[in-house]
C-alpha cells in the first residue's frame, strides 16, 4: 500500500523540479487594459469602439478575478494607457496575469513602430518600458494593428507572449485579426481541448485560421500574417498556459470555493505535462513514461474530483 505515498512525493518532486508554482495564490487576479486607437475615419472609429467594448464584456462575464480598463474613443490617449498600466503596476503581483490588448491603426517608418492614438502615438519601445514595471510574470500582448508585427522586437520578454496581427511593419493594411481574436472567446469551437478554458494559444490559432479564411473566402490577396512569440525558453507553452477564458461548467466552478483549488491544481498539472512534453527528447525513456504517468493518473484524480 506504499505505492500511493510513493506515487505522491514523486509527483511533489516533479512539479518543484519544472517550475510550476504551487504556492501560488489560487486564481491569482488578471489585470487587462483593451485600447481601441484612433480609427482616422467614422467607420473604423466605430469599429474600434465597438470591439474594445465586446471584449469587456465577454470577459468580465467570465468571472470576478479580473480587473479591466477599456480606453476609446478621445479619452484613448498615451497619458491616458501610461496611467492605466502604471495602475496596473501598482496593484498586480507576481502571481497575477496581465493582459494588453490593442485595437487600431499601426505604423512603421522602418525603424519605430508606433500605436496610431488621438494625440501622441504610442511607440513599441515606450510600450515595453511601461509593461516591465508591471510585476505579473505572466503577461499577454495581443496587437491586432496594421504594422504591429514590428512591434515584436522591442515587446519581447522571456515571461511575455506577444501575438501580433501582421508578421513584420512592411503589413500597413487595416487588419481583421481583431474581429476574430473576439470570436475566439464567443465560440465554443476555440477550445480545443475540451477542458472548458480557452487559453491565449487557442485562441491565437482560432482567429489566425479565422483570419486566413476571411481572404480566401473573399478571394484577396492577404495584407495580414498573425505571429505569435511566446518568449523564451517556454515558446508556445507560456500562450498554452495563459487562460483568456473559462465556460460551461469551469466558468460556474471557479465561483465554487471548493472547486477552485481543484481547478488550480488541474491547470499546474495540464502545465506540467505540457513541460514534461518539451523535456522528453533530452531524458530516458523509462524515467519519461514514469513521470508522465504520475501526472496523468493525479490528473484524473483531480478531474474525477471536479466533475462529482
Amino acid at each position: 500500500m506504499a505505492a500511493a505515498p510513493e506515487l505522491g512525493c514523486c509527483l511533489r518532486l516533479l512539479l518543484t523540479g519544472i517550475g510550476v508554482l504551487i504556492a501560488a495564490p489560487l486564481f491569482a487576479t488578471t489585470y487587462c487594459v483593451t485600447v481601441a486607437g484612433l480609427g482616422g475615419e467614422p467607420d473604423y472609429e466605430q469599429r474600434f469602439t465597438a470591439q474594445a467594448n465586446e471584449l469587456e464584456k465577454l470577459l468580465k462575464a467570465a468571472g470576478p478575478d479580473i480587473q479591466i480598463t477599456t480606453l476609446t474613443g478621445a479619452g484613448a490617449t498615451k497619458a491616458a494607457v501610461k496611467a492605466a498600466i502604471e495602475g496596473v503596476a501598482g496593484k498586480a503581483k507576481a502571481g497575477d496575469d496581465f493582459l494588453l490588448m490593442l485595437i487600431g491603426h499601426g505604423t512603421f517608418d522602418g525603424t519605430e513602430y508606433k500605436f496610431n492614438l488621438p494625440g501622441p502615438d504610442l511607440s513599441g519601445t515606450e510600450m515595453a518600458t511601461m509593461l516591465d514595471r508591471v510585476p505579473a510574470a505572466r503577461q499577454l500582448v495581443v496587437n491586432g494593428s496594421s504594422a504591429s508585427g514590428a512591434s515584436v522586437h522591442a515587446l519581447q520578454r522571456p515571461n511575455r507572449t506577444v501575438i501580433t496581427a501582421t508578421k513584420s511593419g512592411t503589413e500597413k493594411n487595416a487588419t481583421a485579426f481583431s474581429r476574430y481574436w473576439i470570436e475566439a472567446l464567443r465560440d465554443p469551437a476555440a477550445d480545443t481541448d475540451k477542458n472548458e478554458v480557452v487559453s491565449a494559444l487557442e485562441a491565437f490559432k482560432f482567429a489566425e485560421a479565422k483570419t486566413k479564411a476571411f481572404y480566401e473566402t473573399n478571394k484577396r490577396l492577404a495584407t495580414e500574417h498573425p505571429t505569435l512569440d511566446g518568449g523564451e525558453p517556454q515558446g508556445p507553452v507560456n500562450a498554452g498556459r495563459f487562460a483568456m477564458l473559462r465556460i460551461g461548467s469551469i466558468q460556474k466552478a471557479a465561483q465554487d470555493p471548493a472547486k477552485r483549488a481543484l481547478l488550480t491544481k488541474r491547470e499546474e498539472l495540464e502545465l506540467a505535462i505540457d513541460q514534461l512534453k518539451l523535456q522528453k527528447a533530452a531524458m530516458p525513456t523509462d524515467q519519461y513514461r514514469r513521470q508522465l504517468q504520475v501526472l496523468l493518473l493525479d490528473l484524473a484524480k483531480t478531474q474525477a474530483e471536479l466533475d462529482k
